[in-house]
C-alpha cells in the first residue's frame, strides 16, 4: 500500500485539514500518514481558535514517520509560522523525502488568517526549491506575486512568477474565478488548463485540501504529474457534486462518494494544453 505522510492542521469540523487529507488519500487506496502542526477550534460557520504545534513537536512527528515507515509522497497544508516552515523544509530535506506536494494555505474559507505573514518568506524560500508542485488559489497567488490574479492571463502569468520561486511546478485554482472554474498548471512542457462546470450547491469547504491530497495520492500510485492533476480535478469536481453540509454553514465535499453503490462519475474536463 502506498504512503502518503500529510502535514498540516487539525479543523475540529473535520470538513478540511487533516481529517479532509486523510479520507482523500483513503479514497485512493493509500494509507495517510500525519504530522499535526496546528489545532484548529472552528465549525462550519467558522474559526474560533488555532493553537499552533511546537516547531519541534511538528519535526519529531515528521522524523518519527519518515525513520520508521518512509512516505510515497508528501503534502504539506497548514504551516502557521515561518518556525514551522523552516522546521519541515529542513526535515524533509534531511529524509531525502519527495515528491512534495505544497499547498500554501493561508486564509480558511471563512476569511481566518491561518499564516503569519513572516512566514510567506519562508515558504517561498525554504520550502518551495522541494516542491515538486506548489497548488496556491487565486487569493494565495496574489500574495505570492504581490498582485492581483483574477483572470486567466492573470494565473498564467502568476504561475510563471511562482514557478521562478523555485518549485518544479504550479497549479493555480481558479475556483474563485467569475462564470465556470478554471485551474492554470504550468510545468515544464508548459501550460495545462483545466475547466469545468460549475457545480451547482454547497460543497466548498476543504477543496483545496482535497484536491492537493488527491494529487498526492496519484503521483504515489504512479500516475505522471499532468494526469494526476488532471484525475484529481475530475475527483474533486465529483466530491463537490455529492457535497453536503454537516452544520449550519459552508457545506463539503464528500470524498468518499466512490464507496456509494450507486453512484456513477458524471464530470467532464475540458483540457487545453500550450506551449
Amino acid at each position: 500500500m502506498k504512503k502518503i505522510l500529510i502535514i498540516a492542521g487539525s479543523d475540529s469540523g473535520a470538513g478540511a485539514g487533516i481529517q479532509a487529507d486523510i479520507r482523500t488519500v483513503t479514497a485512493f487506496g493509500a494509507y495517510a500518514t500525519t504530522a499535526i502542526t496546528a489545532v484548529t477550534a472552528q465549525n462550519t460557520s467558522g474559526v474560533r481558535g488555532v493553537e499552533n504545534i511546537s516547531p519541534d513537536m511538528i519535526g519529531m512527528q515528521v522524523d518519527a514517520v519518515l525513520e520508521d515507515m518512509g512516505a510515497d509522497t508528501v503534502k504539506t497544508g497548514m504551516l502557521s509560522t515561518a518556525a514551522a516552515v523552516k522546521t519541515v523544509a529542513a526535515a524533509l530535506a534531511r529524509h531525502g523525502a519527495h515528491p512534495i506536494v505544497v499547498d500554501p494555505v493561508m486564509v480558511s474559507e471563512s476569511g481566518h488568517s491561518l499564516l503569519d505573514p513572516d512566514a510567506v518568506d519562508a515558504l517561498t524560500g525554504d520550502l518551495f526549491s522541494l516542491a515538486a508542485l506548489v497548488t496556491p488559489n487565486l487569493a494565495e497567488a496574489a500574495v505570492l506575486v504581490g498582485r492581483p490574479v483574477a483572470t486567466v492571463d492573470e494565473m498564467k502569468q502568476a504561475a510563471r512568477d511562482i514557478l521562478d520561486l523555485g518549485p518544479t511546478a504550479v497549479l493555480v485554482k481558479g475556483g474563485h474565478l467569475e462564470g465556470d472554474p478554471v485551474d492554470v498548471l504550468l510545468d515544464d512542457d508548459g501550460y495545462l488548463t483545466l475547466t469545468t462546470d460549475r457545480v451547482p450547491g454547497n460543497g466548498s469547504h476543504g477543496t483545496g485540501c482535497t484536491f492537493a491530497s488527491a494529487i498526492a495520492s496519484l503521483l504515489a500510485l504512479g500516475w505522471n504529474l499532468r494526469e494526476a492533476v488532471i484525475e484529481a480535478k475530475a475527483f474533486l469536481t465529483d466530491a463537490i457534486r455529492q457535497g453536503w453540509r454537516a452544520g449550519a454553514g459552508v457545506g463539503q465535499p464528500d470524498q468518499m462518494y466512490g464507496f456509494k453503490p450507486t453512484y456513477r462519475r458524471e464530470s467532464s474536463i475540458r483540457v487545453v494544453r500550450s506551449p
